[in-house]
């Protein structure tokens, strides 16, 4: 099938803003990030199909600024802590945070809901930053409460958006979490929360509450925290109270905190074909 028009300018565009001697550079970097014992001058050459001579000048450039070192008398290119030193200069947490809490505000005050941020810290969930509802009636987790990873909302969301291995990882340490049930079960429930997007429940905890979260994303596409409402409804503000409105104004907070961070929201699975018989 020949290339359509719309497609030759699209990757005529791409190629005008390529930066190949960048391009190199990363590529070396991500390279090596694997590769904690080194690779040598060729080797890295032939990982990423390039000559010697193409990436000869690169090397020498991030040695330079401090990147990468040389290990003698291997003559091996390892990474150096620079890029560990640059990623800490601005804490993850205090970025997520600082992004968060306005658009968490601007959503309580439009959707007359409190509202919650949760990380997973170990076999369990960690909520980090909470927002009252306006007014003299609402309901609120406090900051610091841990959270059950498969009987919340915020958790079974936090775990349904991992890889299969991040998920793994993350159950074998809250194996011992009496709340998790059946794994096969938990498994099968956390597929249908990634197909839909989001989770919504009733509480585990208190009756009358219906909660609702939504995944933040990194720039790999796994969450990294789950932006939750313990939903009540509101009598005294109309629709503006309804759990629909409250939902897709979580849905927008959720997305615009990710774009923030530079996240990629995840793609749902391809459900499976049905043959017509």
């Amino acid at each position: 099938m020949a290339t359509s028009t719309r497609d030759r300018n699209a990757d005529k565009e791409k190629s005008r803003y390529r930066a190949p001697a960048l391009e190199k550079g990363l590529d070396i970097l991500e390279l090596l990030a694997d590769r904690p014992e080194g690779l040598s001058q060729s080797e890295i050459a032939r990982a990423l199909g390039r000559t010697v001579g193409e990436i000869f000048r690169m090397l020498n450039c991030l040695v330079e600024r401090g990147y990468l070192s040389i290990q003698r008398p291997s003559d091996r290119y390892i990474l150096t802590l620079k890029l560990f030193e640059l990623a800490h200069r601005h804490a993850p947490i205090d970025r997520l945070l600082g992004n968060a809490l306005p658009l968490m505000k601007e959503f309580a005050t439009a959707a007359h809901q409190s509202c919650h941020l949760a990380l997973i810290e170990g076999g369990h969930g960690v909520v980090v930053a909470q927002v009252d509802s306006p007014g003299h009636i609402g309901f609120a987790v406090r900051v610091g409460s841990v959270i059950a990873l498969g009987a919340t909302a915020s958790g079974r969301v936090l775990l349904a958006f991992q890889t299969p291995e991040d998920r793994q990882r993350i159950l074998v340490k809250a194996a011992h979490d009496a709340e998790l049930g059946d794994t096969a079960r938990l498994q099968r429930e956390l597929e249908a929360i990634r197909g839909r997007g989001h989770e919504e429940m009733e509480s585990t905890r208190i009756r009358g509450v219906h909660d609702l979260s939504f995944p933040v994303f990194d720039h790999r596409g796994s969450a990294i925290a789950a932006l939750t409402v313990p939903f009540i409804e509101r009598l005294d503000v109309a629709d503006q109270g309804s759990r629909a409105h409250t939902r897709e104004a979580l849905a927008r907070a959720s997305a615009r905190l990710t774009a923030s961070l530079g996240g990629r929201i995840a793609s749902a699975p391809t459900p499976p074909t049905t043959r017509v018989r």
